[in-house]
């Protein structure tokens, strides 16, 4: 049909909305003093809602004098108009419409179920609207977070509350945040604020949910109790061992009587015995999601290496918040040196590791994946191992080259003579390094665009450590 006869059957069904004619239909939207009757049509109606199908073949409408009665006092008459101009003949205009009145829509588009409007809403709220989330973070987090058709949406506002908290944390509405969506939000690696802000975050919305003054000295035994029960299922969630001495003591070690004693002898222990490492296995630290210990590379390079290590669609790739592994720095050259005995007092029997390599007077960055270990002096067999290369590691838009071993038995090589060597990728104790795989007839790894001879300026070596479920 040509885009003639199809504007012509829009500006008809346009027609047919505004003149009411043969409505059977009639919608009492909004609440007093605001309710206004709105006219439609079944038919259409059906044909274009899933809520509205159900409504009619089910008999949930009131009939009366021929005519099928509902009433929406919780969706005004402007945003039911705005529905039932998409539902009638495809327009819809979101521009002109506040933050918090694009998500009173979708909330109505959802509960009449038009599924191609709830997806267009979300998308325009992602790009256009998210400045209102400034305005009532908690509540517009609780609003998506019980709207399960809003997965897009919510996924973003989370991440954004991650990538700056104090949008929720500072704001006067954070006391009143449900509990489910609180524990939630401390559950996550990459809530990107120091762990004794959280704590003490966590105490202020404590004390407002048992109405409770912030003053230990003032507490009777029912006071500790309670703040004892409510802070329960949260204290596991606080990464306490990050948080630096002189906090620990002033704004934690003061709620002693409401914490584990375990859990506080050990923190003290931890921060008063010099190398003393805590005694039991803790959640890791969010530092090591949110921030890589390199001058190399950055976090998302890391899940860029954690979706090759797992080999990962492009499409697929894992985030900051699905990324299954942490990087923790072995080696760097800048302080350890390229000696190759320092490189394997660092790097041997750490299991897996990705190393990094800066080439002198360029922006390129090589470097490769070992999912077995540097120990001994022998090839090791593997088909998981690559290298990879970076024609300009700070530039977003790098292209990036990626070589899975063609030869596993000649994968990895573990000698006291070299540093990381991959195939015929060879590192010395110097900076001058070779790669012979370009020009090695058996093509241990793909040629990749790495030079034959270059010199290195700097390289690093991270151990590679699965996340605990």
């Amino acid at each position: 049909m040509s885009l003639k006869f199809l504007t012509e059957l829009s500006d008809d069904y346009k027609n047919l909305f505004e003149s009411e004619f043969g409505y059977d239909v009639i919608i009492y939207a909004g609440e007093e003093p605001n309710i206004k009757e709105i006219h439609a049509h079944s038919n259409i109606l059906c044909i274009r809602s899933q809520y509205f199908r159900s409504a009619f073949s089910n008999e949930w409408a009131e009939k009366k004098d021929g005519k099928f009665i509902f009433k929406k006092p919780n969706i005004s008459p402007h945003l039911l108009d705005i529905i039932l101009r998409f539902i009638y003949y495809g327009n819809i205009e979101l521009n002109n419409l506040q933050g918090t009145d694009v998500l009173k829509l979708l909330i109505a588009v959802d509960e009449l179920n038009i599924q191609s409007l709830i997806t267009y809403i979300q998308e325009f709220l992602i790009k256009h609207q998210t400045e209102f989330l400034n305005q009532n973070p908690s509540g517009v987090l609780e609003t998506v977070y019980h709207h399960e058709a809003f997965t897009d949406l919510w996924d973003f506002f989370l991440e954004e509350i991650c990538k700056e908290p104090k949008i929720l944390f500072n704001s006067d509405n954070f006391v009143n945040l449900k509990a489910p969506l609180l524990e939630l939000l401390l559950k996550r690696d990459d809530l990107d604020i120091e762990e004794v802000e959280i704590w003490e975050n966590l105490l202020r919305w404590c004390f407002n949910q048992q109405n409770i003054e912030n003053d230990p000295k003032k507490w009777n035994k029912d006071d500790i109790i309670k703040i004892e029960r409510s802070l329960h299922r949260y204290v596991p969630l606080i990464r306490f061992y990050d948080i630096e001495p002189a906090d620990f003591f002033y704004k934690v070690y003061r709620y002693k009587d409401v914490l584990p004693l375990d859990l506080i002898n050990d923190l003290l222990e931890f921060h008063i015995v010099p190398n003393m490492k805590p005694k039991t296995d803790i959640t890791p630290s969010r530092r090591l999601c949110l921030k890589v210990d390199s001058t190399l590379i950055e976090p998302k390079h890391i899940t860029l290496f954690a979706s090759w290590i797992d080999r990962k669609d492009s499409s697929n790739y894992y985030n900051l918040k699905n990324n299954p592994y942490y990087f923790k720095l072995l080696h760097s050259s800048n302080q350890d040196g390229f000696n190759t005995e320092s490189f394997h007092n660092n790097c041997d029997n750490k299991g897996a590791t990705i190393w990094v390599a800066k080439i002198q007077g360029s922006t390129q960055l090589i470097g490769g994946y070992n999912p077995l270990d540097w120990e001994g002096n022998k090839w090791k067999t593997t088909s998981d191992s690559f290298i990879f290369n970076f024609t300009d590691i700070k530039n977003n838009s790098t292209v990036k080259y990626l070589g899975y071993v063609n030869q596993k038995l000649f994968a990895v090589y573990c000698g006291n003579e070299y540093g990381p060597k991959m195939g015929y990728l060879n590192s010395y104790s110097s900076k001058n390094w070779t790669n012979n795989n370009n020009n090695n007839g058996s093509h241990i790894y793909p040629n990749i665009g790495i030079p034959d001879k270059f010199t290195v300026e700097n390289y690093e070596v991270f151990q590679v450590v699965k996340k605990k479920k």
